[in-house]
């Protein structure tokens, strides 16, 4: 695959995630930005601002062989203080997935069911 291609892909699937932090999350589109391909840092640039809904230094791969472990090194590696790595990865034709660790998925699972017992919409489900 071209070099361009390649970074066609991993562009789309940026994105992708951009929209989705805009449309489901209620993000402002000003805070979020997606990151020109082959530059340092995170992939997806987040205001301090928009940090607060979405706590996360998102990695996106979208290849159709990828090394989870080096590609979740590269996002803990990009991740800034105080702020989870996560890993957003696709392949063609397959549905976007996302890796982050399990002690960051047992909080967002406990603030969770904290908020669905008190009665209250959890924000970040649709």
């Amino acid at each position: 695959m071209k070099t361009s291609s390649a970074k066609a892909k991993g562009r789309k699937l940026q994105n992708l995630l951009v929209k989705k932090l805009i449309d489901m999350l209620g993000i402002d589109p000003e805070d979020v930005e997606s990151r020109p391909m082959g530059s340092q840092g995170e992939d997806i640039i987040i205001s301090k601002n928009a940090r607060r809904d979405f706590p996360f230094s998102p990695e996106c791969k979208n290849q159709e062989k990828i090394n989870i472990w080096d590609s979740f090194a590269q996002a803990e590696a990009n991740t800034p203080p105080n702020v989870e790595p996560l890993l957003v990865f696709t392949r063609n034709r397959k549905p976007v997935y996302a890796m982050l660790e399990l002690d960051t998925l047992l909080v967002l699972l406990a603030e969770f069911n904290e908020v669905k017992t008190s009665g209250e919409n959890f924000p970040y489900l649709p």
